[in-house]
């Protein structure tokens, strides 16, 4: 099961970059995240941990298992026995960039909650996309 959330982003790929890459930073971008703590040191690659709280979740290490510097990462969490993928994607357009930020569950169940908790995934990652367009595009009026 995967979702997807594309939008356009009036700032340029290596600022939205900057803000994607920085993920401790992120609860003061979206509030889908409580609190965000790199277990390791030095800039996002694969193999880097992060411990995240989101409101109404136990807390989780996210391990990423791909990066593409300045264009994308992904990275994923083990839950109640599924796995969750979470992907981030960057592309210029123009001036600014499409921002695509992705949620996929794999394993036994997957379906079944997909289909209870979906609406929930998907409103999240909006607001997500959202927090870091909103945040990028203040960052480039005031740069």
């Amino acid at each position: 099961m995967r979702w997807e959330d594309a939008l356009v982003i009036d700032a340029p790929p290596d600022m939205v970059w900057a803000l994607t890459a920085d993920v401790e930073q992120w609860p003061a971008t979206t509030p889908t995240m409580t609190s965000v703590v790199r277990l390791d040191e030095g800039p996002l690659r694969v193999g880097s941990q992060a411990r995240i709280k989101q409101p109404g979740q136990a807390e989780a290490v996210w391990t990423v298992t791909a990066l593409d510097e300045g264009r994308g990462f992904t990275w994923q969490t083990t839950r109640m026995g599924l796995t969750v993928i979470g992907s981030h994607l960057l592309e210029p357009v123009g001036a600014g960039c499409r921002n695509t930020l992705g949620i996929e569950l794999r394993g036994r169940g997957a379906g079944l909650f997909w289909a209870l908790l979906g609406p929930l995934l998907r409103r999240a990652v909006r607001t997500e996309n959202r927090g870091f367009r909103d945040t990028a595009e203040r960052q480039r009026a005031t740069s």
